[in-house]
């Protein structure tokens, strides 16, 4: 119970870190600003997949995560009416995107690997402290 807490945590504040960069682009630096959002919502998928799969290896998260976030990526090449319609809202804009970039790729590999890696040496770090 105590890691879905944390792996929730985790969600929110990359959640809001990734609104922040949105929020507050103009004042970062402009690679924060082009690059960071798809990161951290790629580390959000992560962490979220975390949640519901505490008890599996590392691993299963990640290739989860990428193979969400690719086909997210992927699904912009579809231009539907119905599906542009949703992704004109907000909301649809933050989950579903609005143009395919091959970019968005290494973006969301980059964040996913970066969040497994925090997540590792998390764990590694909580296994390694003495039980009470």
């Amino acid at each position: 119970m105590a890691a879905k807490l944390a792996y929730s945590c985790a969600v929110l504040l990359v959640m809001v870190s990734g609104l922040g960069v949105r929020a507050f682009g103009s004042h970062l630096p402009p690679f924060v600003t082009s690059h960071f959002g798809d990161a951290l919502w790629a580390a959000m998928i992560y962490f979220a997949f975390r949640v519901l799969l505490t008890r599996q290896p590392i691993w299963v998260a990640l290739v989860l995560g990428a193979g969400f976030s690719y086909l997210i990526e992927f699904s912009q090449l579809v231009q539907a009416d119905w599906v542009n319609e949703w992704r004109s809202t907000r909301l649809g804009g933050l989950i579903l995107g609005r143009g395919f970039l091959w970019i968005d790729l290494l973006r969301y590999t980059l964040g996913l690997l970066l969040a497994g890696a925090l997540d590792f040496a998390a764990c590694r770090l909580r296994k390694r402290r003495p039980q009470r």
